[in-house]
């Protein structure tokens, strides 16, 4: 029986956590934000992000009040992944792919926040990124957000399957299955983040959207994953690219390696296979761009 004049307080159910502990492993946060390398704590703070503008490392998003975002409302979260905004109003280095993240819906961005805040507290300082003059000034980066940033969420987009499509997949099914796919690949997964060229001053090469990397996270190459025949994945089989991302196999009996197979691991692997066919068709319907990264 409830005490008169007092509400009682529930935490999230656990179809909230589950939803949520779903989202994290698309999301990536642990990959970025945990220092596997040193074997450091969930959400304690990442390993370093080397790019032509200096070194970022991935801040401490543990429930942690002091060091991490335990003190956070949901409107800060919101706003920092909506946004790209701190609580204290500094805008984020894109870095923090926010401008992928601004894409998730509101409904998924709460269950999000719940499963971070129901993890263990990390009390870690994060580490301060090095970067070079004058990237270090963060005053530049309303500048950059309107030149790069467009702020979401995801809206629902008319499905136009290309013409190799089977007639059998133009169907409101399919819109449906290309919308999921584009939802978690463009919002959640943030494939571009990588796969996609960037400008001189960082922002993403829309124009060649999924074409690959030259010099991607470590100094990489980051390869073309647009359908492409020559140089992306044109020749692949739905099948194929569903044993990529439920195990990271590839088509020619190799694996993945580096940070794609954290991606695996911790992400795609995770997904029900409805989710994995959806991502399979929304990138078998991308725009086909010849680039080898090899040569750049």
């Amino acid at each position: 029986m409830g005490v008169p004049g007092h509400a009682l307080a529930f935490g999230p159910s656990s179809e909230t956590l589950a939803r949520g502990a779903y989202l994290f492993a698309a999301g990536g946060c642990r990959n970025c934000h945990t220092d596997t390398k040193n074997k450091g704590p969930l959400l304690g703070g990442g390993s370093a992000i080397e790019t032509p503008f200096g070194v970022f490392y991935a801040p401490n998003i543990s429930p942690d009040k002091k060091f991490g975002i335990g003190s956070w409302s949901d409107a800060d979260f919101k706003k920092a992944m909506r946004e790209g905004v701190s609580p204290s109003g500094q805008h984020y280095y894109p870095a923090f792919p926010y401008t992928a993240y601004t894409l998730i819906h509101d409904g998924d961005l709460a269950d999000l926040k719940a499963y971070i805040f129901s993890l263990k507290p990390v009390s870690k300082p994060s580490q301060t990124h090095a970067l070079r003059f004058p990237f270090n000034m963060r005053a530049g980066m309303w500048f950059w957000k309107l030149l790069y940033f467009k702020q979401g969420p995801y809206v629902t987009a008319p499905y136009a399957p290309p013409a190799h499509v089977p007639a059998s997949q133009k169907s409101d099914v399919a819109s449906a299955e290309w919308n999921r796919g584009a939802y978690l690949a463009n919002a959640l997964f943030h494939c571009g983040e990588c796969h996609t060229p960037r400008t001189m001053l960082g922002g993403l090469d829309r124009a060649r959207s999924m074409a690959g990397a030259a010099i991607g996270p470590g100094g990489k190459s980051v390869p073309n994953i647009t359908p492409a025949l020559k140089t992306g994945i044109g020749r692949w089989s739905h099948s194929e690219m569903m044993d990529l991302l439920s195990e990271g196999g590839l088509p020619d009996g190799d694996f993945v390696e580096g940070k794609m197979s954290e991606v695996v691991e911790h992400g795609t692997s995770h997904l029900i296979e409805r989710d994995q066919k959806a991502i399979a068709i929304y990138f078998k319907s991308l725009k086909s761009i010849e680039n080898d990264v090899s040569k750049e």
